[in-house]
């Protein structure tokens, strides 16, 4: 039989927040957390702004033993160790040294390692001076790093796996985990995603000329999903984290239950019918909604909330025709659409698990956060979602379920039901 699976933990290190509370705050008030970056000026980028959090890896000093940070340059890593510790202490349980919890696994994703200590490990080891390297650098420019010092930390011993599917690894993350949890494999998960965009990162997207680059001067303003004057996306880094249970497993032990994630789909186009390495395909993407609602058991009238991709590209419009298509809804019948995007920018790999997060938090608090910057919505969205169901400013509303998805490059897609704890 499968088991329902529920959400009992959350934690989250944004450009807007470092804690769940303060991302409550910033999420409802439509606070930005994009900045100017003088990096980036020097260095002669288009895009001189970023979705920055305010995060030193001192502050793990509570979260690490003094040998783990020592020698820790991974910001990744850091963002995504806060993040998971923090959801596990928030589900109620607390950390154990001395005991392996088999019941218990971990699905934490990233896209590439912190490329700022890969190019330390390459400039010394190009100057003759690899002895100088010391031994922790290995475990930091590896992709598993972040999920095996997460494991470590708590003693998860069931599976521990580092997904990477681009800008859809935080929605995975949450797909399999709740599959594992689903089909009897383990007891309850940690799940999420981190991303750290350094200037090698963002310097090869800036190349691409896919950034915002016309708001330099005004930071907070250059993120504009769905705007008529969407100039390009802007890069984010944090993480995201939750704490995934079986409800009788998250029951027995007296768990505070967040929501429920009530089914979940994961496919590729492919790259034919029209998906590219760079842009998902309709057809894979409407099959992923549709499969998602399947598994969850229902139809698309039943959706409160699109959590949307939504990136401030030419592909937004794009993306709400195949929201229209998927759940059978256009006009004053489409429900209310967001992209958390607007105030941190696109946090890549580490988008779907953040966005994840405030999902569930307007589940549990009963709102719709605004899209700041959407005074001027494109018309092609306007004729598919009407300007009430893009709201500009928080919206006190009972929000029973939400479809959350996210597209990465290689045409992956993937979507997740979820719903209030009933």
């Amino acid at each position: 039989m499968s088991k329902r699976v529920v959400i009992t933990g959350l934690g989250v290190i944004s450009p807007n927040a470092m804690n769940i509370p303060d991302f409550l705050h910033a999420i409802q008030n439509g606070v930005s957390g994009i900045k100017f970056m003088p990096e980036y000026e020097r260095l002669k980028f288009n895009c001189q702004v970023s979705g920055s959090p305010e995060f030193q890896l001192s502050d793990l000093k509570d979260y690490l033993s003094e040998t783990s940070l020592y020698g820790l340059k991974g910001k990744g890593i850091g963002f995504g160790v806060k993040a998971a510790l923090d959801a596990w202490t928030d589900a109620g349980n607390q950390i154990i040294n001395e005991e392996t919890l088999w019941d218990t696994g971990c699905i934490f994703g990233s896209s590439v390692a912190d490329t700022d200590v890969i190019k330390t490990a390459i400039t010394r080891v190009d100057a003759g001076e690899s002895k100088k390297l010391g031994s922790r650098v290995v475990e930091q420019i590896m992709n598993s790093g972040v999920t095996a010092y997460i494991s470590g930390r708590l003693g998860l011993g069931n599976k521990i796996i580092s997904n990477s599917s681009a800008c859809a690894t935080g929605t995975q993350a949450v797909l399999m985990g709740y599959e594992y949890i689903k089909y009897g494999i383990a007891k309850r998960m940690v799940v999420g995603s981190s991303e750290y965009v350094d200037a090698y990162v963002f310097g090869a997207f800036d190349s691409m000329r896919v950034l915002s680059r016309k708001h330099n001067n005004e930071p907070e303003k250059a993120s504009r999903p769905m705007s008529m004057t969407a100039g390009g996306f802007v890069p984010g880094s944090g993480a995201g984290a939750l704490v995934l249970e079986d409800l009788d497993y998250a029951l027995a032990r007296g768990a505070k239950i967040y929501a429920e994630v009530l089914g979940a789909n994961n496919n590729s186009g492919g790259q034919r019918s029209g998906g590219t390495m760079t842009a998902p395909g309709p057809v894979g993407v409407v099959k992923c909604i549709q499969d998602a609602m399947a598994d969850a058991g229902i139809t698309g009238d039943q959706v409160d909330l699109v959590s949307g991709h939504l990136t401030a590209t030419i592909a937004d419009k794009l993306e709400i025709q195949n929201w229209a298509e998927a759940l059978g809804r256009s006009g004053a019948d489409f429900p209310m659409t967001n992209s958390l995007k607007s105030m941190i920018g696109h946090c890549l790999s580490a988008a779907g698990s953040i966005e994840a997060v405030a999902a569930v938090l307007q589940i549990e608090h009963n709102f719709v956060h605004p899209n700041i910057n959407l005074e001027d919505p494109n018309p092609e969205i306007i004729d598919l979602v009407t300007a009430n169901n893009l709201p500009t400013i928080m919206v006190n509303k009972e929000v029973n379920i939400v479809a959350k998805a996210n597209f990465g490059f290689g045409d992956i897609n993937c979507c997740i039901i979820i719903s209030k704890y009933k």
